[in-house]
Order: structure tokens, then C-alpha cells, then sequence
């Protein structure tokens, strides 16, 4: 019998949507219940009830996995870091909707739970805070940059530093409540509601451009 009949007589093919969704969940449950050194590749497909190659089809190794984790995080606002705006006024109602979005993604409970994991020392820390890092804020850093210095060069926003600016405003919007969620004295988001707070940090830095 030949290998794509055998398909057809077996268990009908997971969509891919499904599989990724299984394969990054898997791991986030793996880190955040068992560990860095717990998350391997075996450990992975087994939780996520996947074959083995088929987990290799998206990554390589453990470091990659943990890599299209966060990334995954930062595609759910991407898209709307590519959209311009056409009027001055626009830009700050624009920011205020890229960071509620990225706040929905970074201030979930299991992204609080990364960030809380990587506040410990285990072995491979250095490896995943570096994933983290390039995948995680590193890629979000650049995409807001690239974002503001669109509009600077269309004459919507007029700032001198686009990446320090990027960097103060993430700070307070952004990397204060994870801080405060890392420590448990706010809950994570939906629980937490970011709107007020990131509102209230795009005021004043509003009064400084």
C-alpha cells in the first residue's frame, strides 16, 4: 500500500493552523509548568499530540521553538504597525491602538509568565533571554521605530530621537505593568485594564513633541 493511501485510510491530516496553535501552546505549558530544560523537542510533540517531524517541519531545535513562541507574540500587533496615518491629529489616537494591542499581547498571563520565568536563574537562561530579546522586545522596539519615523518623514510628528522616544514610552506602557504583574500586584491582562494607563503615559509624553 502506498503512503498516501495509507494517509487516506488513517486519522484525517490536523489543519496547520491547529497544529502550530498545539505546537505553541505546548511549549509556553512546558516552560511555564516545567521549565526551560523540561521544553525539549520530544517533550513538545508529545504534550501537543504531534509527530516528531512534524514538529521539526517548524523548528529545528528548542531554541527555535521558544523563538516562533515569542514571535508569535509580536505577530498579533504587527499589522497594525504597517498602517500610516494621513493627518497630524491621527498619530497619538494611532499609538494609543498599537500599544493597546501590543499590551493585550505582552500583559497576557502567559507572556507575564515568560518574562517571570526568565527573572530566575536555570540553566539555559542566557540562551532564552537572548531569544526573548531578539524575537520579543528587540523586533517590537523596531517595528514602533520604523513606524514613527514614517510618519516623522511625512512631516505628521515632529520628534529628534524616534528609538529613544520608542524606548520611553514602551517603558512606561508597557514594561511598568509587566513589572508589576511579574511581581504580583497587579493581574495580568484581560483582568488588568491597560486603557487608562497607557492613556495617561501617551499624555505626557504628548506635552513633549
Amino acid at each position: 500500500m502506498s503512503e498516501t493511501s495509507a494517509k487516506q485510510r488513517g486519522r484525517p491530516a490536523r489543519p496547520e493552523e491547529e497544529v502550530v496553535a498545539a505546537m505553541l501552546s505546548s511549549t509556553i505549558w512546558l516552560l511555564l509548568n516545567q521549565g526551560y530544560a523540561a521544553a525539549t523537542m520530544e517533550a513538545v510533540a508529545k504534550h501537543a499530540g504531534l509527530a516528531k517531524k512534524t514538529l521539526y517541519r517548524h523548528a529545528a531545535n528548542r531554541e527555535e521553538l521558544v523563538g516562533l513562541v515569542v514571535r508569535h507574540m509580536t505577530d498579533a500587533f504587527a499589522p497594525l504597525l504597517l498602517e500610516d496615518v494621513g493627518k497630524t491629529d491621527q498619530v497619538f489616537p494611532a499609538l494609543e491602538r498599537m500599544l493597546l494591542a501590543i499590551a493585550r499581547s505582552v500583559l497576557s498571563a502567559d507572556a507575564v509568565g515568560l518574562f517571570r520565568l526568565l527573572t530566575t536563574e536555570f540553566p539555559g537562561r542566557a540562551d532564552m533571554l537572548a531569544i526573548y530579546q531578539r524575537n520579543g522586545i528587540e523586533r517590537g522596539t523596531e517595528m514602533l521605530v520604523d513606524w514613527l519615523e514614517r510618519q516623522r518623514s511625512r512631516k505628521l510628528i515632529v520628534i529628534s530621537e524616534p528609538r529613544l522616544f520608542c524606548e520611553l514610552l514602551l517603558g512606561m506602557a508597557i514594561g511598568e505593568p509587566l513589572r508589576r504583574m511579574a511581581l504580583g500586584l497587579i493581574p495580568p491582562m484581560p483582568e488588568w485594564d491597560a486603557a487608562a494607563h497607557i492613556r495617561t503615559a501617551l499624555q505626557l509624553v504628548q506635552r513633549t513633541v
